[in-house]
């Protein structure tokens, strides 16, 4: 772990990344040195900070970093959090920031094969997302709401929580981005209002244009999402997971699945 290029494992409890949750993080997949999704990471990161008017590092310095962590490590989990920096009590931002950068490796643990090649099962939430369109797509360090959804449950037989925001609509799981397609048309929640928008998202989006597919962002009602020829849902980490039950619904894993399954095989080598 490096704490502003500096190994260490202290942090200063007057940090506002501790204090408030003031800050942004990505995680992403290393392997033998190479950052995996890197361009995509790195693009919601450098947005992320500036719609929190956050300091971004520099690109190299990040990426310096990660070689550094990930040193002895084949294949690592990296995990990039920017937070404010120090600052005396109280919300106002510091007239003068000193940003705090955090840069961690752990070795892959990874996931299940079988979630990606047979597909998983997956649940409502009943915890709600907040609207709050100052925060939407944001992955900032404040996830509460993920962790009370993600505490609704222990079945190691279902991979993950759908979780739609105050009003209903449907946006995105615990940890992943949601996706269906419906009569050939690639469709994902819009993120306009709450939820993370993830470098996997950001990727798969620009792919299935690539590929000549038709993409939508739409606000997803759980009629819609029901109505579904295939469902899917990925982060960076995991891939991309075919849904194949969510209550009583079943479905099968889908051929434009496995053709994006394919490509992004391909992205990460």
């Amino acid at each position: 772990m490096l704490i502003n290029g500096q190994p260490g494992t202290l942090l200063s409890a007057q940090d506002r990344g501790l204090a408030y949750g003031d800050g942004i993080y990505r995680t992403l997949e290393v392997k033998a040195g190479h950052p995996l999704l890197w361009r995509w990471h790195w693009q919601r990161l450098a947005a992320d900070c500036l719609a929190l008017r956050l300091p971004c590092p520099e690109e190299a310095l990040l990426l310096q970093e990660i070689g550094q962590v990930c040193a002895d490590l084949p294949r690592a989990v990296v995990k990039v959090m920017l937070t404010r920096g120090e600052g005396p009590r109280g919300y106002a931002m510091p007239e003068v920031m000193h940003p705090t950068r955090i840069v961690s490796a752990a070795p892959w643990g990874g996931y299940p094969p079988v979630r990606a090649e047979e597909g998983v099962c997956v649940r409502w939430c009943l915890t709600p997302l907040a609207i709050q369109p100052r925060l939407a797509g944001i992955k900032h360090l404040n996830r509460l709401e993920n962790v009370l959804a993600r505490s609704e449950w222990s079945d190691p037989g279902v991979a993950e929580g759908l979780m739609c925001d105050t009003e209903g609509s449907v946006v995105e799981g615990t940890m992943t981005n949601l996706f269906m397609v419906r009569s050939g048309v690639l469709i994902t929640p819009v993120l306009d209002r709450c939820g993370v928008s993830g470098a996997l998202r950001a990727w798969l989006m620009e792919a299935a244009a690539s590929l000549g597919l038709s993409v939508r962002e739409i606000r997803l009602s759980r009629e819609c999402l029901l109505q579904a020829d295939e469902v899917f849902i990925g982060n960076s980490l995991a891939g991309l997971w075919p849904v194949i039950r969510l209550d009583e619904r079943a479905w099968p894993v889908g051929a434009l699945t496995r053709r994006l399954q394919a490509c992004l095989a391909l992205e990460r080598g």
